[in-house]
């Protein structure tokens, strides 16, 4: 679709009142139905049919749509609630929500007609890839062949992100960066995903072979030399949210699928210890012992704190941005990392909480298929996020503040 005027393009979201408290409890009322299809998330590798009309019925992937195309442009705490009540279900199916629900939002910060071309009707699941694919320069737009992995939720992805590099000719130097969004049928799927982990979320390949993608069809992205960037989009709607910051929008929503881990391993845990004795058939019930009490408000410490950090993570977030919108000033890159060192602290806090869960809850636990054992795996290879490295943030938050430049992105 190409629009002569994409100002008058407006289409109404599904249900206009629809309030973000309603869209929270709908993710909450899915729970049992997403922990019964665990195992069949796991082993057909990709979010079930089942799951996706289940999403698209409650309209999550709404959530930070804009509204005059079709979504219901609520805040990031809303967001980060759905998240986290879906990965309570099923980590990976919540990690497919959470790993593209944001890009919605991103793909309003791309030009208005763009904005018309890629919303369409208003159903627009976007998967997004930042590893940067060399691009050349064309009249009128690039020309890409080339592969990005770990594009999370591409098998019921409408739409496909990606990060690239652009050079005037092939094989000559990167004189930009930007990122391009191309439709479902502009892409192949390569399944390269087979891992510890999140075995469910379809984080594979994508392809393409001589596309040309127009100019209007990408925006600037962030590199070491631009961390921060402006957007064309940002000035078509008075929300904050298309103000905020870039790294740490992104690195929140695998904060929000760990909480939501850590929040399963909880309930797995407590039922453990209500129905399993210490030892064996003679000895007394868990729930009984001191030392398992202990560990589950020890384990409920650390998640109620990390999903208190999370929370005050995108008010945060939202305040740097209303800032932004309000004085025309970019979010700093400093501000923005210091939002990623907390993001990333929220994961080792659930993690801290089910790895503790998952070494006291017993051998039994840890065969495979059990619910421990896949929440010790999926946490364990969401850690493996190359955004998720904190000792890299850490240094950079110091350079920063010392005022030095950062050596290396997050």
């Amino acid at each position: 679709m190409t629009l002569k005027d994409s100002s008058l393009w407006a289409i109404d979201p599904p249900e206009p009142n629809l309030t973000p408290e309603e869209l929270i409890a709908r993710a909450a009322a899915l729970r049992g139905n997403l922990r019964e299809r665990q195992a069949e998330c796991e082993r057909l590798g990709r979010l079930l049919d089942a799951t996706l009309q289940e999403y698209l019925d409650a309209g999550f992937y709404r959530v930070m749509q804009p509204r005059r195309f079709g979504g219901y442009e609520f805040d990031l705490d809303t967001f980060l609630s759905v998240t986290v009540e879906l990965s309570r279900g099923c980590p990976s199916s919540g990690w497919v929500f959470g790993l593209m629900a944001t890009h919605n939002l991103i793909a309003g910060l791309f030009p208005e007609q763009a904005q018309a071309e890629l919303f369409g009707d208003g159903d627009f699941r976007c998967s997004l890839s930042a590893l940067p694919v060399p691009v050349l320069r064309v009249e009128g737009g690039y020309r890409v062949s080339g592969w990005w992995d770990y594009a999370s939720g591409c098998e019921v992805a409408t739409h496909f992100i990606g990060g690239t590099s652009v050079a005037m000719k092939r094989g000559g130097e990167v004189v930009d960066t930007r990122f391009i969004a191309m439709r479902r049928d502009q892409f192949e799927i390569i399944d390269n995903w087979d891992t510890l982990g999140m075995r469910g979320t379809g984080s594979r390949r994508v392809v393409v072979e001589d596309l040309f993608i127009p100019e209007h069809h990408t925006v600037p992205s962030p590199n070491p030399l631009r961390p921060i960037v402006q957007f064309p989009g940002r000035g078509l709607y008075s929300n904050p949210a298309f103000y905020g910051s870039l790294a740490s929008l992104l690195v929140s929503e695998p904060a929000a699928v760990c909480v939501g881990i850590a929040r399963a391993a909880i309930d797995e845990y407590h039922e453990n210890i209500l129905t399993k004795r210490q030892w064996g058939p003679t000895s007394p019930q868990r729930c009984e012992l001191a030392v398992f009490q202990r560990l589950l408000g020890e384990a409920t410490a650390y998640v109620d704190t990390a999903e208190a950090a999370l929370h005050q993570v995108a008010r945060m977030w939202t305040e740097l941005a209303r800032r932004s919108m309000e004085t025309d000033v970019l979010v700093s890159d400093a501000d923005d990392r210091r939002l990623v060192l907390i993001e990333q602290q929220v994961v080792e806090l659930a993690s801290n909480a089910v790895e503790a869960i998952f070494r006291t809850s017993g051998s039994s636990a840890s065969s495979r298929g059990q619910r421990i054992e896949r929440y010790f795996r999926d946490l364990s290879m969401i850690r493996t996020h190359a955004t998720l490295q904190f000792e890299r943030t850490w240094e950079n938050v110091g350079r920063l503040r010392l005022g030095l430049q950062p050596q290396m992105p997050f």
